[in-house]
């Protein structure tokens, strides 16, 4: 083991788009872990939409890191060094830590890693925190009954891929916006959606939804807003149901633009719009992962990871989620020595 760690700091607030200067590689002592703490040497960290909202001032629905703060994130790596009796030195095990080469994580706030079900990237994506956003925010915000139209926006991402899966695992017809053809084939021809979008090369949104969906919508699991959701709002179906999970394409925009009034569009339907956050839904993670396991495990839930190695490139793996490089789970490689 390594007496320093070296890990990333939030440098300065990003003004629109973030870049490279928001971010500062700092080394450090190896603490060591407290009672009831594990030293996690990290093989993976997780980088995700929602940070950018961590790196502003302003309100979101996650704690703003203060300027010089160390970055956070999911994490998944092998204890070093044990102070509970809940895990030994060797186990593996994924949480919540710093995007570091070493981390102190509570042994109450972690899960184990079995990689008898899948890879240890896995745990980040389908099998951590967006696998449990896509199973909660579609089966209880979405509320999908066989036969219905599920539409989902960012549908090539982390949650997005899983929430289409799971929507034909309950007998719907699935759609989703995805942006490039290798995205939309990935999702037609591996996961199993009946028709994807590429809305990069689309022009007219409407016209492609209502050729892919021509029952119109009984669910839209919004990742993205901006002009897709503008083009899912007036096809919405009697009763229909929208999970806002995301909204990928405002998050840099410096004024929000308030564009087109949409709501008037979901009164004749009735619809209903609910917002989601993965983490209302804590004291039934265990239920969550469970079965995503064993989807996973059955071969009816796929997964597939974007790796970008080095914890040097963390940033640049940040950055890329908002370019769209990412085809499933972006993950940074840190060690897997």
């Amino acid at each position: 083991m390594h007496d320093t760690t070296r890990e990333w700091h939030l440098a300065e607030r990003p003004q629109g788009e973030p870049d490279t200067d928001c971010f500062e590689l700092r080394e450090t002592d190896v603490p060591e872990p407290n009672p009831g703490e594990l030293l996690v040497r990290v093989t993976y960290l997780s980088v995700d939409p929602y940070m950018r909202g961590r790196m502003s001032a302003g309100e979101s629905y996650a704690e703003p890191w203060a300027v010089g703060d160390v970055l956070k994130g999911g994490v998944v790596g092998e204890v070093i060094d044990s102070a509970s009796e809940a895990y030994s030195e060797g186990d593996l095990v994924t949480g919540e830590g710093r995007w570091g080469e070493y981390s102190l994580l509570d042994a109450d706030e972690v899960a184990p890693v079995d990689p008898s079900v899948a890879d240890q990237p896995a745990y980040l994506g389908t099998l951590g925190m967006p696998g449990r956003t896509a199973y909660f925010g579609l089966l209880e915000v979405g509320e999908p009954k066989p036969g219905d139209t599920v539409v989902v926006s960012g549908a090539a991402g982390a949650v997005g891929s899983v929430v289409g899966q799971i929507a034909k695992l309950n007998g719907c017809h699935v759609v989703g916006f995805a942006g490039s053809d290798e995205k939309v084939d990935w999702l037609t021809d591996d996961l199993g959606f009946d028709a994807a979008i590429n809305y990069k090369s689309t022009d007219d949104y409407s016209a492609a939804l209502a050729e892919a969906a021509p029952e119109g919508v009984d669910v839209y699991f919004d990742n993205v807003g901006g002009p897709i959701t503008d083009a899912v709002f007036p096809q919405l179906n009697l009763d229909a149901r929208v999970a806002v999970c995301g909204q990928i394409a405002h998050y840099n925009d410096e004024t929000m633009p308030t564009g087109p009034r949409k709501l008037p569009q979901i009164i004749a339907p009735r619809a209903k719009v609910q917002g989601l956050l993965v983490g209302d839904f804590v004291t039934r993670f265990r239920e969550a992962s469970q079965q995503l396991g064993q989807w996973v495990a059955a071969g009816e839930l796929q997964h597939r990871e974007t790796i970008v190695d080095g914890l040097e490139n963390a940033p640049d793996a940040f950055l890329g989620l908002f370019a769209g490089d990412n085809i499933g789970k972006q993950v940074v490689r840190v060690d897997e020595s």
